[in-house]
């Protein structure tokens, strides 16, 4: 502790110089203003000084209220005393010299009232530092340093080297290779569907043209939604998230894919299959993935794009758009509903915080509406497949008991709209669909085969060259 009769002349010094520059304020206007000057506490000083040829302010902070833009603090310069003065009061706890490479802890500090040499205190310094780094008395402190700097670094992102070896799991999940992989299945249902003969070649063509547009259109959803889905404990793991992959990768992935998948479609199966695909990709890039930040459409939306493949597959065989074709579109659209909602529901911290404008997010009474009145629409639309003409009349009554399944857990979810109604929600979609589907198929109305002689070229209606 110093105490110096230096503290006692402040008061008169800071009024002198108060009344100094009160005088030649107006002369120095334009070089320096003195807003606050002193007071009697040196914790309660407050200076303002705007200095306008530098251009630079200098602001201190005053009773915990920060004013105009702080600056670092210097550091401060030590004080030099003199030794002589009496008026210091000096205790010095001296610490003995302490080997840097064997500690001892039994070694007690000496307590002296003796005035130090310099010589003595900066040993007492080096011996101080040097045991703070090499003892090892105190293992855990810096073991404990260690841990913590490594648990950081490895929460923090970090740019990973990639093997080729690796690339084709960069590539399943930059494809969301299970998503792509539902959409060829309904894709495939839609073909398997439509009321002519099965043809392998052009199913396995248009399987694998909607497989492309598929992969294509996911890749560059991912390459828009980077910044966002870095913020998502479900999304943060991405290829180009953790940078396994440069967004120039990606990027030329997506076109790889949706270029020749688009081009299969539309020249080895038919130009309007191609077009739904192509309107595919669109939708789903160009429209769901903005409005997912802007407005709980983008759900309806996204409603849309998973309706189009089964489309997709029926066009494929027939080279046309049918009542059969819109009603698998209808099942899909439907299905999507409760399945999205209630997966959105136990995400919707996730979605909050990635800023995504989710149903579950904003709008938490119209998401449960939403997904009980789709999941009611699956009844209707069973029962209007044989109406149609795609299905025989079992295929209502069989489906029945699933339909009226999902709309029970749907209303759970509508009344109860916890975590586990939502949660057993989404995994009774993960099999009502598939399963949907299969009894759609077995139910599919046969279609008799037209007269194949009557297209023939009779042989007598030749005519007989002479």
């Amino acid at each position: 502790m110093y105490k110096t009769p230096c503290s006692r002349l402040s008061g008169l010094v800071g009024l002198g110089v108060k009344q100094k520059l009160v005088v030649n304020l107006p002369r120095c206007n334009q070089t320096a203003r003195l807003i606050q000057l002193h007071k009697r506490d040196p914790s309660n000083w407050l200076t303002y000084q705007h200095l306008n040829f530098l251009k630079r302010q200098y602001v201190t902070k005053n009773k915990s209220e920060l004013h105009q833009r702080a600056i670092l603090k210097q550091a401060s310069v030590p004080a030099i005393v003199d030794e002589g003065d009496d008026s210091v009061e000096r205790q010095v706890e001296r610490i003995p010299t302490i080997d840097p490479v064997v500690a001892y802890p039994e070694a007690q500090p000496v307590i002296s009232n003796l005035k130090p040499t310099t010589e003595d205190v900066a040993v007492q310094k080096d011996s101080v530092s040097s045991v703070v780094v090499n003892s090892d008395v105190t293992p855990n402190v810096q073991l404990k340093t260690d841990e913590e700097r490594d648990s950081r670094l490895e929460r923090q992102w970090k740019h990973l080297k990639v093997d080729v070896d690796d690339l084709p799991g960069i590539y399943a999940k930059l494809a969301k290779i299970k998503l792509t992989a539902l959409v060829v299945a309904t894709a495939a249902a839609g073909y398997a569907m439509a009321p002519v003969p099965f043809d392998p070649v052009i199913f396995f063509v248009s399987s694998l043209g909607t497989g492309l547009a598929s992969c294509s259109a996911n890749s560059i959803n991912q390459y828009i939604e980077v910044p966002f889905d870095s913020n998502m404990n479900r999304t943060k793991n991405r290829p180009l998230v953790r940078g396994q992959i440069s967004p120039l990768h990606a990027v030329s992935f997506a076109l790889a894919c949706g270029v020749p998948g688009v081009t299969l479609l539309t020249l080895a199966v038919n130009p309007l299959t191609g077009f739904l695909g192509a309107l595919n990709i669109f939708l789903y890039t160009c429209c769901y993935t903005p409005l997912k930040r802007l407005s709980i459409t983008n759900t309806w939306v996204g409603a849309l794009v998973g309706a189009i493949p089964p489309v997709m597959g029926w066009t494929a065989a027939t080279g046309c758009l049918e009542p059969g074709a819109l009603l698998l579109g209808a099942f899909l659209y439907s299905w999507q509903f409760p399945h999205f909602n209630a997966l959105s529901w136990n995400l919707r911290e996730d979605y909050s915080r990635g800023g995504y404008r989710m149903m579950s997010v904003t709008h938490p009474g119209m998401c449960k509406r939403v997904a009980l009145r789709h999941s009611l629409g699956l009844i209707g639309l069973s029962t209007l497949a044989p109406v149609l003409d795609v299905t025989t009349w079992t295929f209502p009554v069989i489906s029945l008991p699933i339909n009226l399944y999902i709309s029970y857990l749907a209303f759970r979810f509508y009344h109860k709209a916890d975590r586990s109604s939502a949660r057993k929600l989404f995994f009774c979609s993960l099999w009502h669909l598939p399963m949907l589907l299969l009894l759609a198929l077995t139910c599919k109305k046969r279609h008799s085969d037209q007269d194949d002689t009557s297209h023939l070229p009779s042989s007598s209606a030749l005519p007989l060259q002479s």
